[in-house]
């Protein structure tokens, strides 16, 4: 029985799951995402997340530390001067595991793992996300003051036009006094014919 021991042993001896596990972790810090297994990738997690960790102190004793597990010289320099300042923020949770489905030989469950401050997509969905107002109580205040700019420049507008009218109706008093005229001069043509001899009926 293995009540209470946490460590996955992969079921490889112990020289071979820590060369196999050093390998993934410089895998991962080379290409930044690898995929392997569900159960390697949760192994990885948590072997490489004290590294990451360590390499935030850039000294000669946390270079070797940080080599006695990894082995490999490209991958410790990638870490320090590459991963590091990118995680310098970050309190841990370094690395995102996402499943894919099953492998088709064997069925086993595989899945992604990568570091998440190097997946540029979900750090722009992540932005964008932020920039969108979370509360409805926000959203309303931001139209109420958008409608009240535009109802201030509604009745500026309505009083503009205001005059205008008034204008076209003195404009119009000019012609309306024009045809009164006319029949003064009709009564006045009147009185000439008036002026003529009447014919009488014999």
């Amino acid at each position: 029985m293995r009540h209470n021991k946490k460590i996955n042993h992969l079921g490889r001896k112990s020289g071979h799951r820590k060369a196999m596990l050093a390998n993934l972790a410089s895998s991962l810090i080379l290409h930044k995402r690898i995929e392997t297994t569900v159960a390697k990738a949760k192994a990885l997690r948590v072997y490489i997340e004290p590294l990451i960790t360590k390499s935030k102190e850039d000294t000669t004793h946390s270079r070797r530390v940080v080599f006695s597990y990894i082995k490999q010289k490209e991958a410790v320099t990638e870490l320090f001067r590459i991963v590091s300042p990118k995680i310098a923020e970050r309190q841990g949770g370094y690395t995102r595991i996402l499943k894919t489905g099953f492998r088709q030989g064997d069925a086993a469950d595989m899945a992604i793992i990568e570091l998440v401050d190097f997946n540029e997509a979900a750090i722009s969905a992540a932005k964008q996300e932020s920039k969108k107002s979370t509360t409805r109580r926000s959203r309303a205040k931001k139209a109420a003051d958008q409608e009240a700019p535009a109802a201030g420049k509604a009745k500026s507008e309505v009083k503009k036009e205001k005059p205008a009218a008034k204008s076209k109706v003195e404009d119009s008093k000019p012609e309306d006094s024009k045809p009164e005229a006319e029949p003064q001069t009709t009564e006045e043509e009147n009185p000439a014919n008036e002026s003529e001899p009447e014919v009488k009926p014999e």
